[in-house]
């Protein structure tokens, strides 16, 4: 069966040409393994979705979506606010 999301990735593109896949069910889980690796640093090469690459559009999408998701969280954390309050002052998703 094939998993739902796929990502090929390299992590340490710098030193690393090894393209590693994560597969999961989850779309949550997509999202917050995205968020990692746009933290790390690592080359995001494609995304699938039940086996077929996403367009550019879809892709973009889910990155826009990861990114700011990150920057909520590092902003909450280095102002001590909520995610309400972090929306509201910052217009990031809560």
């Amino acid at each position: 069966m094939i998993a739902k999301f796929s990502i090929d990735y390299i992590t340490f593109p710098q030193h690393n040409k090894r393209v590693d896949t994560h597969r999961t069910d989850d779309p949550v889980e997509a999202g917050e393994f995205l968020m990692n690796l746009l933290v790390l640093g690592a080359r995001i090469l494609a995304i699938k979705h039940e086996g077929v690459e996403l367009g550019p559009h879809a892709f973009d999408k889910m990155i826009k979506q990861a990114a700011e998701r990150v920057a909520s969280r590092l902003i909450a954390t280095a102002l001590h606010l909520d995610s309400v309050e972090v929306h509201h002052r910052f217009g990031f998703p809560a």
